[in-house]
């Protein structure tokens, strides 16, 4: 019996590794957008603590310490400031995983294309096995038949 060769494996061979290249990709620009998050919500949490400390500063009736509230107030603007550079590093983030998902779903659909074409090529080479072997078992009968009259 002979053995299936698909003529077009290394290029099926290409585009499974490429579909892996990109599968990386995408799990690093996940990592990343993932920590820029996290950066993100530290910075919230600590504008909140700076709003918070400053809140408190305001309610002590007993003494206000005005160095104290002008650092509170400065801290507050400082993390406003890192909030917003922050929110335009997770949106070049979230782009650069939006490009890398886009890249992996092409590289999936390329393997996939290939895929189909050899499994294709695969049916038509049983095919033309089946049909070979039929031939030869007509042409078994057929000599059968002859010899025996």
């Amino acid at each position: 019996m002979p053995k299936f060769n698909y003529r077009m494996q290394g290029i099926l061979n290409v585009k499974v590794k490429m579909e892996d290249q990109a599968k990386t990709e995408y799990s690093f620009a996940q990592m990343r957008y993932n920590e820029e998050e996290e950066k993100l919500q530290a910075l919230i949490l600590r504008r909140a603590g700076y709003e918070q400390r400053a809140r408190q500063l305001r309610a002590d009736g007993q003494k206000l310490v005005p160095l104290e509230m002008e650092e509170m107030r400065r801290a507050v603007e400082s993390m406003k400031v890192l909030i917003r550079a922050q929110m335009m590093e997770l949106k070049r983030a979230e782009k650069d995983l939006n490009a890398a998902r886009f890249k992996l779903q092409e590289a999936m659909q390329e393997r996939k294309m290939h895929e189909k074409l050899r499994e294709k090529a695969l049916d038509a080479f049983k095919e033309e096995l089946a049909y070979e072997e039929s031939k030869e078992i007509d042409g078994l009968v057929s000599y059968t038949y002859g010899a025996g009259s």
